[in-house]
C-alpha cells in the first residue's frame, strides 16, 4: 500500500464552552495517518478519542491547530461549512456503535442513501455483498441481528467509496463472536480495498490487529506503537 500521508494533525487542541466555563478536551495533538493504515485509538471514556475522530471526520473544528487531508492540498480545519459537507460526502465513511439505520428502509435502501451522495458511489448490492449480506438485501433492520445491522452500517459507510473509514466503538454493543466478525469485515476492507481505517475503542485487545495503536488519555497522546505483526481478528479475545 502507498505510504503517502492521508491525514496530518498538527498541534490540535479542542476546548468546548459551556457558558463561561471552558472545558478543554484535547491538547496539542500531533498525529499522521498514512494511506492504508489500520489505526486503533485506545482510551477510557472521556479521554477525548471521540472528539479526535469527529475532528478528523470534519464533524467539528479544532479550537487551535491544523488538520490536513492529502497534504498540502486540503486544510480541513479551515474549510467552510459547504466544504466540510463535501469532504464528508466524498471522502469519509462513518461507522457508529449503534448502527443509526433508518428502520423503515431495507438494507439496500439504507445503503443506497449513502451511495447516491457520492459521484463515485458503489452499487448498494455490491457493498452489501462485500460485508457478507447479499442474502439480506430486502430485510428491514428489525429483521436482522445486531451484527447484521452493523454490517449494513459498514456497507452504508463504504458505499460512497470513501478513502477514510472512521469507526466509533463499532463492537461496543456486540458480543465477542459478533464483534470478531465485524472486525473481520473492517480488516477485509483495509487489506483488500486499501481503505484507511481509524477505529476508536476503550477495548485495548482490538489494538492487536492494528498497524498502529495510539493511546490517548486526558486529552493528550500518551504513546504510539507500531505493530509489525498484527494478529487476525479471529485471534482477538476480550
Amino acid at each position: 500500500m502507498s505510504a503517502e500521508t492521508i491525514i496530518s494533525i498538527e498541534n490540535v487542541s479542542k476546548t468546548f464552552f459551556m457558558g463561561d466555563v471552558k472545558v478543554p478536551v484535547l491538547h496539542e495533538i500531533n498525529l499522521q495517518i498514512k494511506q492504508g493504515d489500520f489505526v486503533v485509538i485506545v482510551g477510557p471514556s472521556g479521554s477525548g478519542k471521540s472528539t479526535l475522530l469527529n475532528l478528523i471526520g470534519g464533524l467539528d473544528r479544532p479550537t487551535t491547530g491544523k488538520i490536513w487531508f492529502d497534504r498540502p492540498e486540503q486544510q480541513v480545519s479551515s474549510f467552510t461549512d459547504p466544504q466540510l459537507t463535501a469532504y464528508r460526502r466524498e471522502h469519509v465513511g462513518f461507522v457508529f456503535q449503534f448502527y443509526n439505520l433508518v428502520p423503515t428502509l431495507t438494507a439496500t435502501e439504507n445503503v443506497q442513501i449513502a451511495s447516491e451522495l457520492s459521484q463515485e458511489g458503489m452499487d448498494p448490492a455490491g457493498a452489501l455483498e462485500l460485508v457478507g449480506l447479499e442474502h439480506r438485501v430486502e430485510h428491514f433492520p428489525s429483521q436482522m441481528s445486531g451484527g447484521e445491522q452493523q454490517r449494513v452500517a459498514i456497507a452504508r459507510a463504504i458505499a460512497k467509496n470513501p478513502r477514510l473509514l472512521l469507526c466509533d466503538e463499532p463492537t461496543g454493543a456486540l458480543d465477542l463472536s459478533t464483534g470478531r466478525s465485524i472486525l473481520g469485515v473492517l480488516h477485509k476492507l483495509n487489506q483488500e480495498l486499501g481503505k484507511t481505517v481509524v477505529l476508536i475503542t476503550h477495548n485495548s485487545a482490538i489494538s492487536e490487529m492494528a498497524t498502529r495503536t495510539v493511546h490517548i488519555g486526558s486529552g493528550t497522546i500518551a504513546s504510539m506503537t507500531e505493530n509489525e505483526h498484527p494478529i487476525s481478528p479471529e485471534e482477538i479475545s476480550w
